[in-house]
């Protein structure tokens, strides 16, 4: 994540049975120059809805706050959840509003609702893609090697964490625009809670001795 209109960080969004996963890096650079070690690119924005942020910092940050609001507003209203599907394409809009001066970001949004969960990857220009898994930011190649190899559908909400911990740690081992921690979240039925530090470390500690891996 950068404070120009690079997309250098990473963000994952997997779903899995029971739920979807959301996680991200916590690095943030101007250039080659590490500007933050401790940057939130993950929100919640909704009971049953989160998104991650990659791109311009302050653009990223004030369309986390934008959805959040109209999402509760929708609530107040219909005393109900927005869909994930009307979520993303509220998103969407928002987005596609300003082609003359874009938002310069790439977004994941993920949630739960009535018909499970879904992950969808936004573009700056108001796209939106839904798929199993989905990764943004400039350690996202290094990510997709990792989950074409081993996403597997309808695998378990656990199994979905230890898998975006092990992309996240792939992609800061060669991103040098990602790394500094990971934050991990899940949404379920029961709405969205955020991992805890020991948790995401007894995770790594594991995946470093079960893989061999170099994590900086």
């Amino acid at each position: 994540m950068e404070t120009e209109g690079k997309k250098g960080t990473t963000t994952i969004g997997l779903v899995c049975d029971g739920g979807v996963v959301l996680a991200t890096e916590k690095r943030a650079t101007m250039g080659n120059f590490i500007a933050h070690k401790d940057t939130q690119k993950l929100f919640q924005v909704g009971n049953n809805l989160g998104m991650t942020i990659a791109g311009l910092v302050a653009d990223g940050q004030m369309l986390a706050r934008y959805m959040s609001a109209e999402i509760e507003l929708y609530q107040l209203k219909r005393d109900k959840d927005m869909t994930v599907k009307a979520a993303a394409t509220l998103l969407s809009n928002i987005l596609a509003g300003r082609r003359m001066m874009p938002y310069f970001v790439g977004l994941i949004l993920g949630g739960v609702d009535s018909k499970g969960g879904c992950v969808y990857s936004m573009d700056m220009a108001g796209g939106a893609i839904d798929d199993d898994y989905v990764s943004v930011g400039s350690g996202s190649p290094f990510v997709y090697g990792v989950l074409e190899d081993h996403y597997k559908k309808g695998m378990k909400l656990e199994e979905g964490i230890d898998l975006a911990v092990l992309g996240l740690m792939v992609s800061s081992s060669r991103d040098s625009a990602s790394g500094d921690g990971i934050r991990v979240a899940t949404i379920t039925e029961d709405g969205f809670q955020e991992l805890d530090e020991k948790n995401i470390e007894k995770r790594m500690s594991k995946i470093k001795k079960e893989k061999g891996l170099r994590y900086p």
